[in-house]
């Protein structure tokens, strides 16, 4: 799947919920960074955009996380990715936000010997994410946040996984 039809796909999954959104968020990552995964196989950076809708009352006795879906594309054309979750903001002028989702990717379902792209093992992935924050006005904030994509080796043995690093600016639309 183009970096460009998955934006579209996200953008149209959103349209309906963007009315009452809260907040939409962009960001900037370095791809494949040797953090949790010790990968280091592909290269490159994401552009990330996304959007974080209002708390969910319903789910009170989990702290009300906010649902989200993001789209990741990899400026290098390796691994491209959609996710979608939920996420809680804890604190107010400085705050952290994890948050957990699934999410789907473009690279091919078998990866040759020798090729520099990751073999995931499964097109579905479990989506961790940590963000450290600063409400830097009531509209705007900004947070370094890290974004991981794995299996645990629930659908197969081969569980490489991604981080990705990088800053995000959020807008809050009301």
């Amino acid at each position: 799947m183009k970096p460009c039809s998955i934006l579209l796909v996200v953008a149209a999954l959103c349209a309906p919920a963007m009315a009452s959104a809260s907040e939409i968020f962009g960001g900037i990552y370095a791809h494949d960074v040797d953090l949790v995964t010790q990968s280091g196989i592909e290269e490159g950076v994401d552009l990330e955009l996304g959007w974080r809708g209002d708390r969910l009352r319903f789910l009170k006795a989990v702290g009300s996380p906010a649902p989200y879906v993001l789209a990741s594309v990899n400026m290098s054309g390796d691994t491209h990715f959609a996710a979608a979750g939920i996420s809680w903001k804890i604190g107010h002028k400085f705050y952290v936000r994890p948050g957990i989702g699934l999410a789907v990717h473009t690279n091919p379902g078998r990866v040759e010997p020798g090729e520099n792209r990751i073999d995931y093992g499964s097109r579905l992935l479990f989506e961790p994410e940590l963000g450290l924050g600063y409400q830097a006005s009531e509209r705007f904030s900004v947070e370094a946040s890290w974004v991981h994509l794995s299996h645990a080796t629930l659908f197969s043995s081969q569980n490489p996984g991604l981080d990705t690093i990088g800053v995000r600016l959020n807008y809050r639309l009301r």
